[in-house]
């Protein structure tokens, strides 16, 4: 195709291009690096701790680690997990001994790194030869070491806001109109951000895409959802040669489970495993899944996903595939319920518009006396020396009294579960 011969023989692409060198140009994790934030005001003094930087795709954490040793004007190595090893990893160390001003190492997908790998950047993180900088799509307590995780501060970057995205794409806009001398109207943005998915890259690359392939020989270009839609699917492989696809075939293989569909879960787990994705990465997914989405509709989901990840981390692949087949099968079968989620949820916003309550007296520890005297723990009913192992008392702080934060769903086994709430607490939750 012409598109495809013309855009293989780009040098640089766009997102390259307006990546921002500075704090003021960056874009979003304004609760990082807003002035008087915890990141701005470490790169104010100059005491930026080793850190690691967890966050989605295209959010911004390579740039932020670069602009950070830009700013501090510091030696800047980097090294990709998928391509470096401990040697790499032992040159770069020895470069940095030699520098003596602590240069920053910047690792991207920092957990894509085995153990080794991890333990071989302990000793001149701890001594401060280096300052270290991880990236990681991950949670990086599931996949950083834990001396390694103990040397670092965890910084979390938040999805990318519609009003950056619409930001970035007139830069992108004017980028291009200077670029080909052409004016380039994009008259909607629907499907554009929509096929981010909130990721910036993907988004400058969506908008060269289809403004590159619709140059032609008129006066104008103008992008609209239908042109883009066209052009994308036209282009998939093309524009997604980077990867990106990963993060939207894990999203179809976990809606195809809480959809409650065996068919679309076991087609998209296979596209998974023949890409090669971490098992580990899967299974995690699944006991994520197990609760969110099962929860106590069915007990036994979270037990066999858990079950699954202990299994695959000791079999590998190629055995493994049966064993996520078979509970990616039994989970998308199972009976769903959020309920458990709903619930922790509206729990923690009854804390967030109420602040911390103070803990009723009555269930308060009292391990001295002087506490017992000034009413600890008075007035507790124990509940096993109740009939049924139940006394009814209050268990919230009297601003919240009757919140029913749980509230059982319809399937069998949460039928059960409001029956019983039911008949111990009479009225008083509604049940």
């Amino acid at each position: 195709m012409k598109v495809i011969n013309y855009l293989c023989g780009m040098s640089i692409p766009l997102a390259e291009q307006l990546r921002p060198d500075t704090l003021e140009s960056y874009l979003g994790q304004e609760h990082l690096i807003a002035p008087g934030a915890i990141l701005q005001r470490a790169i104010t003094t100059g005491n930026v701790p080793s850190m690691i930087l967890w966050g989605g795709p295209g959010v911004g954490k390579t740039t932020l680690a670069y602009i950070i040793s830009r700013q501090l004007n510091r030696s800047f190595y980097t090294l990709s997990a998928i391509s470096s090893g401990v040697k790499e990893v032992r040159e770069v160390i020895a470069k940095a001994r030699e520098s003596g001003d602590s240069p920053f190492l910047f690792i991207d997908e920092i957990h894509r790194f085995s153990k080794s790998q991890q333990d071989a950047l302990l000793g001149a993180v701890e001594k401060g030869v280096v300052t270290f900088i991880g990236a990681t799509t991950e949670n990086p307590s599931f996949e950083v070491i834990a001396p390694l995780l103990s040397r670092c501060q965890i910084y979390i970057l938040k999805p990318l806001e519609e009003h950056h995205l619409l930001k970035l794409l007139e830069q992108g806009r004017l980028h291009l109109e200077k670029e080909l001398q052409k004016p380039i109207e994009i008259k909607e943005t629907e499907a554009l951000l929509r096929i981010s998915g909130g990721d910036a890259r993907k988004l400058l690359n969506a908008v060269e895409l289809v403004v590159r392939s619709t140059m032609g020989k008129s006066a104008a270009i103008v992008v609209d959802n239908e042109t883009t839609l066209r052009i994308i699917q036209q282009n998939l492989a093309l524009y997604d040669k980077t990867g990106e696809m990963h993060y939207d075939i894990i999203s179809a293989f976990i809606k195809s489970m809480r959809g409650s569909d065996p068919n679309g879960t076991v087609y998209w787990l296979h596209r998974m495993i023949r890409a090669g994705e971490d098992p580990r990465f899967i299974a995690r997914r699944m006991l994520i899944l197990a609760s969110e989405d099962i929860g106590n509709a069915n007990p036994n989901a979270l037990l066999l996903a858990t079950s699954c990840f202990q299994a695959v981390e000791m079999i590998g692949y190629p055995e493994c595939d049966l064993i996520l087949s078979q509970t990616a099968i039994y989970l998308a079968s199972s009976p769903k319920s959020n309920a458990s989620y709903l619930a922790i949820r509206n729990a923690a916003a009854a804390v967030e518009k109420s602040g911390d309550l103070p803990v009723p007296l009555a269930l308060r520890n009292a391990p001295t006396n002087l506490m017992k005297k000034i009413g600890y723990g008075k007035d507790y009913k124990y509940a096993h020396d109740f009939e049924n192992n139940f006394a009814d008392q209050e268990f919230l702080p009297d601003q919240l009294r009757g919140s029913a934060f749980y509230q059982p769903q319809n399937n069998p086994r949460e039928n059960e579960i409001r029956a019983r709430l039911k008949a111990l607490w009479k009225g008083k939750y509604k049940y």
